[in-house]
């Protein structure tokens, strides 16, 4: 676990990886509260904040008396949300960087195609 980060917020960014890992199935039962406490030995009511994160944002849903399930879709919406994240915490802030340095967006995208020009052969 990572100390930095809220124990709810890593329980429900571990769920997800499992969505979009495959590990979980669209529509396949999610690990309960209680498995997510007994394995991660946490509190119940923390591993349940975490679910709730995720039903919040329409990736899992409750069946009622049988538990959580994974939403259809989800795996989608979950990709969108990390490419837009990755946009901006990544892509953005590398284009202002270029534009800084005088490249523009071709160029940058060699840059990227090319590995920056640094091969197995020539680190």
């Amino acid at each position: 676990m990572d100390e930095g980060k809220p124990l709810f917020v890593q329980i429900a960014e571990q769920v997800e990886a499992s969505i979009l890992d495959g590990s979980i199935a669209e529509e396949s039962q999610a690990p309960s509260t209680n498995e997510l406490a007994v394995f991660h030995r946490i509190n119940p009511a923390t591993a349940a904040k975490g679910v709730n994160m995720l039903v919040d944002k329409g990736v899992l849903y409750k069946r009622r008396g049988i538990g959580m399930f994974v939403a259809p879709g989800a795996r989608e919406l979950l990709l969108k949300e990390r490419r837009s994240d990755f946009a901006e915490r990544y892509v953005q802030p590398l284009l202002a960087e270029a534009r800084r340095i005088g490249l523009g967006p071709e160029d940058v995208a060699d840059l990227v195609r090319t590995g920056a020009g640094v091969s197995p052969a020539n680190p």
